[in-house]
């Protein structure tokens, strides 16, 4: 009896025939998309998260943004990189079931998410110190986003939000942080209107 082949499988089968070739999407998705269908007759659904899943285990490189590269020399082992079960309850509870960013809750009807600080797919590890709360919403802005343009947009808010209110003690304490983006030209691109 023959094993049928996974959807993972037949996205890492099209890169091993494409070793070390910087590939873009809309060629890895026409080719599984047509092939799984010859081989199962049936519909391959999401490629772009099954594609996306692979980078982030290591499998494959992300070289830019819709652009990802097969190289066996520098296949990463990932064992370690997603949270236990044990390990989400525990930073869940450390953050006392809150989004970090934005501090709604279950209570307030939103989905909470364990997410990596300094993301996977920049070498960050599944530890209690690298994991934090977020609601799906702020999880979803900080994979859109480089994770630092979260970070900086959110002192913004909070810097607005204190000006407005005449809050001096928090206008400063933003201040003070985004004056160290500033200072070290991380994410310039992002205008503070001090």
């Amino acid at each position: 009896m023959k094993l049928k082949i996974t959807q993972a499988e037949l996205i890492m089968a099209f890169f091993k025939k494409n070793p070390k070739r910087d590939i873009p999407h809309p060629e890895i998705v026409d080719w599984v998309t047509t092939e799984w269908k010859k081989r199962t007759d049936a519909v391959f659904r999401n490629p772009d998260r099954g594609i996306r899943k692979l980078a982030q285990e290591g499998q494959l490189i992300k070289i830019a943004k819709g652009v990802y590269r097969y190289d066996p020399d520098f296949v990463i082992k990932s064992d370690l990189k997603n949270f236990t079960s044990a390990q989400k309850k525990i930073i869940l509870a450390r953050d006392n079931y809150r989004c970090v960013i934005c501090g709604s809750g279950k209570m307030d009807g939103v989905e909470l998410q364990v997410d990596h600080i300094k993301a996977k797919d920049f070498g960050g590890e599944a530890t209690l110190e690298n994991g934090q709360t977020l609601c799906a919403q702020h999880n979803l802005e900080k994979k859109k986003n480089k994770q630092t343009e979260t970070g900086k947009k959110m002192f913004i808010r909070l810097y607005e939000l204190a000006k407005s209110i005449n809050d001096i003690e928090t206008q400063k304490f933003c201040a003070d942080i985004l004056m160290v983006f500033e200072k070290n030209g991380v994410n310039g691109h992002i205008e503070w209107k001090k």
